[in-house]
């Protein structure tokens, strides 16, 4: 799904299994966000053929958090050319996960080649801001794309809605704090984890406000 030149949207509709929403920002660098649950990757790889790509044309891989339904399938980009990055703080959530696990996984599969914290990012020209943005884990971060306004919001908020604060890590307390700070960008596209995708800058304003109206009363 096209939202823009250089941004496509991989929106996850079933309602029969969890996964994410998975973005594409083509540009000089071909940037995938949240490539979501490593059994559920041929959503995404069928909807990179549709675009006349493969994995193996991916510059970089950025998870806006480290929970499986939007990090596990990086495990695909172990023998590709892509870089993986995640907030630092969610790396012992990688590590929990991999202890559960057991045998069964490999910390090389999901082993970060760099970490994610505030400030711009270049990427072979492209300049994205990273907003750290805990409360629905402690290393969330949220992307902003300054040169069209786009905001990749993870699971911090969501259309009407915010990220659970009740998984390990989670704390409401900063979750609010975060969706402030988010809320202060120029934001004329919402792109959450989850759901659907807010447009226009009033919209994306107003977003904002019925979330700290309704759902800051329950965190």
């Amino acid at each position: 799904m096209k939202i823009t030149d250089g941004l496509h949207a991989f929106l996850w509709t079933s309602r029969s299994a969890n996964n994410c929403n998975s973005y594409l920002i083509d540009g000089p660098a071909k940037i995938l966000i949240d490539p979501g649950h490593f059994n559920l990757f041929h959503h995404v790889q069928d909807l990179l053929a549709t675009l006349g790509m493969e994995i193996g044309d991916i510059d970089l891989v950025i998870s806006t958090h480290a929970h499986p339904d939007h990090f596990e399938a990086v495990k695909h980009f172990r023998n590709q050319t892509a870089l993986f990055a995640m907030g630092r703080e969610d790396l012992r959530l990688v590590e929990r996960m991999l202890e559960q696990a057991g045998t069964a996984c490999d910390y090389e599969d999901f082993a970060p080649d760099f970490f994610l914290g505030p400030g711009s990012l270049n990427v072979k020209g492209m300049e994205l801001t990273i907003v750290p943005a805990p409360g629905h884990s402690p290393g969330s971060v949220a992307l902003y794309w300054p040169e069209r306004k786009a905001l990749f919001s993870g699971d911090v908020i969501f259309r009407d809605g915010l990220g659970r604060t009740d998984l390990p890590g989670g704390n409401g307390a900063m979750l609010k704090r975060s969706i402030r700070e988010l809320e202060a960008l120029d934001s004329e596209l919402l792109l959450p984890g989850h759901g659907d995708i807010v447009r226009g800058g009033a919209e994306v304003r107003s977003n904002f406000e019925r979330v700290k109206t309704y759902w800051f009363n329950y965190i």
